[in-house]
């Protein structure tokens, strides 16, 4: 997927031309905020094609709310609550998130060294896309993108304990892959 970008607008400008249903202000929006939003749909996505459906949906939806954008916060920051939200639906919607559950018996050792430090992003990323995607869901949520438990619960209609637990449980998981990972570079590494 390739986002170009031929004329650099304001924010304001590509809100304002939008608004007035001008193409090349549509394609300003779309080239300019493209790859942000995609990198966001690819968090919660299994595969790319997902993530170009969620990005798609993202973006109709912000073209059809537009008008509702109050100029309060960033216009990024609006843009990405909208494309979560459709990533989250998304999920919902083609039932690709399992029930989730709590879970009562999380294990306690948690690897506390900082197991992460060695693994490029785009490895880091690849871990987080494995997970089942009701952890992928509430890692993203909490980790990356910042929302509080209680918040978590209120978007995917579970409660704030078992946001916990599945946040919990995905941190293990990919704790677990990690020290595997590294355990089998370093064998590489000594062959």
């Amino acid at each position: 997927m390739k986002f170009r970008i031929k004329q650099h607008f304001s924010d304001q400008e590509l809100i304002t031309g939008c608004l007035r249903n001008e193409r090349r202000f549509q394609e300003g929006l779309y080239n300019q905020h493209g790859s942000t939003m995609f990198s966001i749909c690819l968090r919660y996505a299994s595969d790319y094609y997902q993530a170009e459906d969620m990005l798609q949906e993202g973006f109709i939806k912000v073209f059809n709310h537009l008008k509702n954008f109050r100029n309060e916060g960033s216009f990024e920051g609006w843009m990405k609550r909208i494309f979560v939200n459709t990533a989250i639906e998304w999920l919902r919607k083609n039932k690709v998130m399992n029930e989730m559950q709590e879970i009562e018996n999380v294990p306690l050792h948690i690897v506390q060294e900082d197991c992460f430090s060695q693994l490029a992003a785009d490895d880091l990323m690849k871990l987080i896309q494995s997970l089942s995607p009701g952890y992928r869901t509430v890692f993203n949520l909490y980790s990356i993108e910042g929302y509080s438990h209680k918040e978590i619960g209120e978007m995917m209609n579970i409660n704030e304990g078992t946001s916990k637990s599945q946040l919990a449980r995905a941190r293990y998981i990919l704790q677990k892959m990690v020290v595997q990972s590294n355990k089998v570079q370093y064998a590489a590494a000594v062959l």
